[in-house]
């Protein structure tokens, strides 16, 4: 998830949507686009709102990442499409693994861990394989990209392995990217759950238009569980948001449960698996999370609910996003990005970029 974009009436249409308001249309669903490019990946999984226009960058567009080929294979996706509110469609980057700017170890495979800064850069995670499988998993990198879509920097090594999901707190000068891992084991436990999940916080310095320089990267969470999955390839902490008093809420998928870190922006050791704020209710393996003005929403992997969730855990209101499939919504949700219009989404099992509407249509 990315930067934090929301306002007072998001909130109080979140808080007080009940479900027989959803039914009369208030909380309505409509799909913006298709998220698959001309070269055919699928699978969208990282959404981020560009916050302000710099070159090929369009204020209130929707950027989305493709985490599989077109041959459906994970971890081999290499496009980032851009989608106006209105549903224009365009190729904002298409990485080749052979021309990157640094290492990224395994190449290719962009995750939902994909923010738009101030400056203009995009950074994006990548979790490659070779064949789809987790046993040919690597660790990957973040590849930064500028305002044209053009990769000029990659940050990768220890602690980056796996960079799963991200957010950032983006100062314009200077951004925090706070990113979860989760091939810290994983692929060595064969499918067997190890507990060296971790989330990093990556501090930028942004001068004008030149690269970012990384000044620091600080493992502020660890010891959280993941594990291989056939068909979800790695299953451990996703979706992270930062909230107004500077906690840092983990969807901790395998433990269905919202972890906080206090202290994310400054603090300089790890909060271990931080402590927990809500744990199942209509929880389900949540994947997306978004955080903001004293709300967290979060996205199921195996039922297609959002939930709605407060700081002190009450789980507050639910609506269903995805009905398809067998279980319906089972692996459909992933990215989130609030904006005025609402709650963009993606969904998987339709390959598209949708719109949660805060308001009547």
């Amino acid at each position: 998830m990315r930067t934090r974009v929301m306002n007072g009436c998001l909130v109080t249409a979140l808080i007080f949507g009940t479900a027989a308001k959803a039914d009369n249309g208030v909380l309505s669903i409509s799909t913006v686009a298709s998220t698959v490019p001309s070269n055919g990946d699928v699978n969208p999984y990282g959404v981020a709102r560009v916050p302000e226009t710099r070159g090929n960058l369009h204020e209130g567009n929707i950027l989305v990442s493709n985490f599989n080929s077109s041959a459906n294979l994970q971890g081999t996706g290499t496009t980032i499409v851009q989608i106006s509110p209105k549903g224009a469609v365009s190729l904002f980057a298409q990485l080749d693994a052979s021309h990157l700017p640094g290492p990224c170890p395994g190449g290719v495979g962009l995750t939902t861990a994909l923010v738009a800064l101030r400056s203009g850069f995009v950074v994006v995670g990548s979790l490659p394989t070779m064949d789809g499988t987790a046993a040919t998993a690597q660790a990957g990198c973040l590849i930064v990209l500028d305002s044209m879509g053009t990769p000029v920097e990659t940050i990768s090594g220890n602690p980056i392995n796996g960079p799963w999901d991200m957010t950032a707190l983006d100062g314009g000068g200077v951004a925090s990217l706070f990113v979860t891992n989760v091939l810290n084991g994983t692929v060595a436990g064969g499918g067997s759950i190890v507990n060296q999940g971790t989330v990093v916080r990556v501090s930028l310095t942004l001068l004008g238009s030149t690269m970012p320089q990384v000044s620091s990267m600080t493992v502020i969470g660890s010891g959280f569980e993941e594990r291989t999955d056939p068909a979800a390839l790695v299953i451990g902490p996703t979706g992270v948001g930062l909230g107004d008093d500077g906690t840092l809420f983990v969807a901790d998928s395998l433990n269905n449960r919202i972890a906080a870190i206090p202290h994310a922006v400054f603090r300089q050791t790890s909060a271990g698996t931080g402590t927990t704020v809500s744990e199942n209710g209509a929880l389900n393996d949540p994947l997306g999370l978004a955080a903001g003005l004293g709300l967290i929403v979060t996205v199921n992997g195996n039922d297609g609910f959002m939930v709605v969730t407060t700081p002190d855990g009450h789980q507050v209101f639910k609506k269903l996003l995805d009905a398809s499939g067998n279980p319906p919504g089972a692996g459909a949700l992933f990215g989130l990005a609030f904006a005025p219009q609402g709650l963009f989404f993606v969904d998987d099992a339709t390959n598209t970029l949708n719109l949660l509407h805060f308001s009547e249509q």
